[in-house]
C-alpha cells in the first residue's frame, strides 16, 4: 500500500509511536450551517443562538455549500488553546479544546500522549488565544483512546460546538487548528482523505487504537490535543498522529493527519468529567498475535463475554465486524473500540472446522485504565 516505510508519529514534541494497518469506509454527508454574529468594532465572532444578532452586530452564516474558513478560524481559533508540559529534564508543547466552562472553571480536552509525556511530576500550563496562562490539573486520562481531560480554575471561557462525526465524508473541507511546534493559534485546511482508518499509536504500556480520521490539513508536533473542525465550525476529531517518511518525532507533516472522531472520543471525555475514569468495549477474545494470515484468529475467549455466549468457537477467524472487512488483529481491535459498551455488532468469522458463519455479539464493557 505504498507505506512500509512509514510510521505513524504522535503529534507531540516528545515521542514516538507506531502505525497500524489501513482500511477504508465511507459514511453519510453532513449538511446544514450556522449562524454568527460580527461585532461591528472589533469584528469579533459569536455564536447566534436563535438565528439573530443585536444592532451593533451582524448577522452572517457558516457553512452550507462550502467553508468560510475565515469566518470559521475567527470563531473556533478562541477555544483552542496551547498546551505546556514541564519537568525538571524538559518538557513539550500541545493543544486542546475548551470542551465545557462554567462560572468557575473550565475542562479542556487534549491528547493522553501530550499529558502523560512528563509523567506525575510535571507542569501543566494553557495558554489562551489572548495570552493568558493559567495551571491545569489532570482530571483523568485514557491511553486506550489517548484521550485525557485537564481542567483549569478559570471560567466563562468560549466552548467549542460539537460536531457529528458519523455524519461526514471523504472530501468534506477541514480545518485543523492548534499549537505546530509551539505557535499557537496555528490554522490549516484541508478535506477528509478517508475515514476508518485503523491507527495504532503509543508504547507497550500506553497503547492506543484509533478508528481515525484521516485528513491532509497539515498536523505537526505540537497540533496533537488539537481540534479538527468541520465546514460548520464544529469539533469533528481531536488530532493526534501523523505519518512520516522518516524515523523520529521531529519529522513534519507529510499530508497523512489522523484524528480521533469526537463521538468516540466524547463518549470517554464525558465519562472521565462524571466519574474521573473511562471504560471500553470488550469482545470478549485474545487474538493470536503469532498469526500471520487475513483476519484476527482468536486464540482463546474469556469467561462469560460476548463472543463465548454468542458461540464464537476457539480457532475461528474474524474476517468483518459490521461489514467492515478485518485483514489483521489491530483493526479488529481498532474497531471494537469504536463502539460502546453494550453495543451489538454483526462479526463473521471463518470457523476451525471450516466455512464461514456470523454472529450477533453484544460488547461488553471494562475500565479502560
Amino acid at each position: 500500500m505504498g507505506m512500509k516505510n512509514m510510521k505513524v508519529v504522535g503529534a507531540f514534541v516528545a515521542g514516538i509511536a507506531l502505525a497500524g494497518t489501513l482500511a477504508t469506509a465511507a459514511t453519510t454527508q453532513t449538511s446544514g450551517s450556522i449562524k454568527a454574529c460580527v461585532n461591528n468594532r472589533t469584528q469579533a465572532l459569536y455564536l447566534s443562538a436563535n438565528g439573530t444578532c443585536p444592532s451593533s452586530r451582524t448577522l452572517i452564516e457558516i457553512g452550507g455549500s462550502g467553508m468560510n474558513t475565515k469566518a470559521i478560524a475567527a470563531l473556533v481559533t478562541p477555544s483552542v488553546v496551547s498546551i505546556s508540559v514541564t519537568t525538571a529534564s524538559g518538557g513539550g508543547t500541545g493543544s486542546g479544546s475548551i470542551y465545557k466552562t462554567s462560572a468557575n472553571s473550565s475542562y479542556i480536552i487534549t491528547n493522553n500522549h501530550v499529558v502523560d509525556a512528563g509523567g506525575a511530576d510535571a507542569t501543566i500550563e494553557v495558554e489562551m488565544t489572548n495570552g493568558d496562562i493559567y495551571p491545569a490539573t489532570i482530571v483523568g486520562r485514557d491511553p486506550g483512546y489517548d484521550i485525557a481531560v485537564i481542567q483549569i480554575q478559570m471560567g466563562n471561557l468560549p466552548a467549542i460546538a460539537i460536531g457529528d462525526s458519523s455524519k461526514i465524508s471523504v472530501g468534506d473541507p477541514v480545518l485543523a487548528i492548534g499549537s505546530p511546534l509551539g505557535l499557537s493559534s496555528t490554522v490549516t485546511g484541508g478535506i477528509i482523505s478517508a475515514l476508518n482508518r485503523p491507527v495504532s499509536t503509543g508504547t507497550v504500556d500506553a497503547q492506543s487504537y484509533v478508528n481515525a480520521i484521516q485528513t491532509d490539513a497539515a498536523i505537526n508536533p505540537g497540533n496533537s490535543g488539537g481540534a479538527l473542525i468541520d465546514a460548520q465550525g464544529r469539533i469533528i476529531g481531536v488530532n493526534s498522529a501523523i505519518a512520516t517518511l522518516s524515523s523520529g518525532a521531529s519529522s513534519g507533516s507529510i499530508g497523512l493527519g489522523f484524528s480521533i472522531p469526537i463521538n468516540e472520543a466524547k463518549r470517554v471525555i464525558d465519562e472521565i468529567i462524571a466519574t474521573g475514569n473511562s471504560t471500553r468495549p470488550v469482545l470478549g477474545v485474545y487474538f493470536d498475535t503469532t498469526y500471520t494470515g487475513i483476519g484476527a484468529k482468536i486464540s482463546r475467549l474469556s469467561a462469560g463475554e460476548g463472543a463465548e455466549k454468542a458461540g464464537i468457537p476457539i480457532g475461528s477467524v474474524i474476517r468483518s465486524i459490521d461489514g467492515i472487512k478485518i485483514p489483521d488483529t489491530d483493526t479488529a481491535i481498532v474497531r471494537i473500540r469504536s463502539y460502546a459498551p453494550g453495543s451489538i455488532v454483526t462479526v463473521v468469522v471463518d470457523l476451525p472446522t471450516g466455512g464461514s458463519k456470523t454472529f450477533k455479539v453484544t460488547l461488553g464493557s471494562a475500565p479502560s485504565i
